[in-house]
C-alpha cells in the first residue's frame, strides 16, 4: 500500500512540474505569435498601456485556452508515461 501511495505522490509532483513547464512554454509561444501578428506583445491586465478592452479580453481568452489545453495534455501524458 505504501508503494502505491509513493507512486501516486511522485506522479502528482512530476505531473504538476510538467504542467507548469508546458504552461510556461505555451505562454511564450502565444506571446511570440501575438507579437508577430500585431506588432506588439499581448496586453496584460495590470498594464497601463493603450490596449482596449477587446484586445485585453482576446489576449486573455487565447492565452488561457491554450495554456489550459497544454496543461491538461502534459498532465495526462505524464500520468500515462509513469504507469
Amino acid at each position: 500500500m505504501a508503494e502505491q501511495s509513493t507512486q501516486t505522490t511522485i506522479s502528482k509532483i512530476v505531473g504538476a512540474l510538467a504542467a507548469v513547464a508546458a504552461a510556461w512554454v505555451a505562454q511564450k509561444i502565444v506571446a511570440t505569435a501575438w507579437q508577430a501578428a500585431s506588432g506588439h506583445t499581448p496586453p496584460k491586465p495590470d498594464d497601463d498601456g493603450d490596449a482596449g478592452l477587446a484586445e485585453v479580453a482576446a489576449a486573455a481568452m487565447v492565452t488561457g485556452a491554450i495554456v489550459s489545453l497544454v496543461r491538461v495534455l502534459a498532465t495526462r501524458g505524464t500520468a500515462r508515461k509513469l504507469r
